[in-house]
């Protein structure tokens, strides 16, 4: 069974005074239903659940009034005698809500009444084109959470790493000194097992009892085409065939030197006005994140950062590595990256910081000056560099000689080595990157 941290999360949200109703947002299949309905029967006497993406017709439940206790009186009609509605002991679990917009506009009564704790999940809540029906979104009425697939720290754990070999790590970073060599190698291999599988749920469980890389592919092949066939299901017009152009552009557009996103790579007469609302969509999936360039790597990121003018990521690396050509996982496992450029290492620190909640930036300039990521650390803005192997951090250490015009004064380098430190530069083995939490 895995580790979520989510289980923390919502344990505060049941801890919390006068909660609202919580609805976990994240792509399809990242363990939503899972970890609600775990969390659900762990912490109430009595549970009420509704999928209506299995079963449609609890639709109709939410057709009529939306008082608490008409709805309570039809989902005891629709679910059966063997469930009981107790004040303060019984939870609602609404799954797929936005397959049911009158039931995310019923949260508002659930919320003023407060007899029943309601717990949702939503997996395209937002998505322009998804619903047409008018409904009211009960705003200041519900608590939104994004949900992720497994991040590095929640494979480890579901790999047997023990939070006492995490707290080492912590302490060899916070102390800048060398991980054991044992231990080094032993999160080498993990974080290229990573790189391959990703963070569904399925896939990983699966993975970690089998160790079968060809069941690890078919499985990402299927949930590609998964979230493809949303993308044809759920888009409006002409959006329905852009945004799948530009899902399926993303490895092209990382296997460039330059990858900045370019419009003219999903098709040469795209034009960014017509595209841009496509990768927003998919922006709001949970599928892709974009990482936006900045004029200055200084503080404050976000009054820095360019809109129109991004690199875009994959929010999951085993998804990303799903998109490319067939042994590609081969090709990382035995460590030959030579022919990707970067590309997968850089999306595995971006799957690293989306999963964290951290914002993504980058610096690039006219005069050839470019680093990968630029992030605040210990309340400071930090250059980040991503190297596969090895490679050189020309354009960080011209931008350190000059505090003065760039107001930065450190950097860190992700690689394949162990801690150093060389003036202001912090080495770092790549799989340090997911313990970069401080901000």
């Amino acid at each position: 069974m895995l580790k979520r941290k989510i289980e923390k999360t919502l344990l505060n949200w049941l801890n919390t005074e006068n909660r609202n109703p919580l609805i976990l947002k994240g792509c399809r299949q990242c363990g939503k239903t899972f970890s609600v309905l775990r969390f659900a029967q762990q912490h109430y006497k009595h549970v009420v659940y509704l999928n209506f993406f299995e079963n449609p017709d609890y639709r109709t439940i939410f057709d009529g009034s939306l008082k608490v206790d008409d709805v309570v009186l039809m989902m005891s009609a629709f679910v059966g005698a063997n469930v009981r509605f107790i004040p303060h002991e019984t939870v609602i679990v609404l799954d797929e809500i936005q397959e049911c917009p009158r039931a995310r506009a019923a949260l508002k009564f659930f919320k003023l009444d407060g007899r029943f704790d309601v717990l949702a999940t939503g997996s395209l809540l937002g998505i322009s084109g998804y619903r047409s029906e008018d409904y009211s979104v009960p705003v200041g009425y519900e608590t939104i959470i994004d949900m992720f697939p497994l991040d590095f720290e929640e494979f480890l754990w579901a790999n047997g790493i023990e939070d006492s070999l995490i707290v080492l790590l912590k302490q060899c970073l916070e102390e800048e000194r060398p991980v054991p060599e044992a231990l080094h190698q032993r999160m080498r291999d993990l974080l290229l097992q990573y790189v391959v599988v990703g963070g569904m749920p399925h896939i990983v469980d699966q993975f970690i009892k089998e160790k079968n890389v060809a069941f690890v592919r078919e499985e990402q092949k299927l949930l590609i085409r998964s979230f493809e066939d949303d993308m044809v299901k759920y888009a409006q017009g002409a959006d329905k065939s852009r945004i799948r152009e530009c899902f399926e552009s993303i490895p092209k557009q990382l296997a460039r030197d330059n990858k900045k996103f370019q419009f003219s790579l999903i098709k040469k007469t795209a034009r960014s006005n017509q595209y841009v609302g496509s990768l927003q969509w998919l922006e709001d999936t949970g599928l892709i994140r974009r990482c936006y360039n900045l004029t200055l790597p200084e503080l404050p990121l976000e009054g820095n950062a360019c809109q129109d003018k991004f690199k875009v990521y994959m929010a999951d690396t085993g998804l990303f590595v799903g998109m490319l050509e067939d042994g590609t996982e081969r090709d990382i496992l035995q460590g030959d990256l030579f022919g990707y450029k970067g590309a997968i290492f850089e999306n595995l620190v971006a799957d690293f910081f989306i999963k964290m909640k951290r914002p993504l930036y980058y610096f690039q300039k006219d005069t050839g000056l470019e680093v990968d990521f630029v992030m605040r650390y210990k309340g400071a803005a930090v250059l980040l560099e991503v190297k596969a192997t090895s490679g050189n951090t020309k354009s960080t250490r011209t931008i350190l000689k000059h505090p003065e015009k760039y107001h930065v004064h450190s950097a860190i380098k992700l690689g394949d080595y162990n801690v150093g430190r060389r003036e202001q530069l912090l080495t770092l083995p790549l799989y340090m990157g997911f313990l970069l939490t401080e901000r």
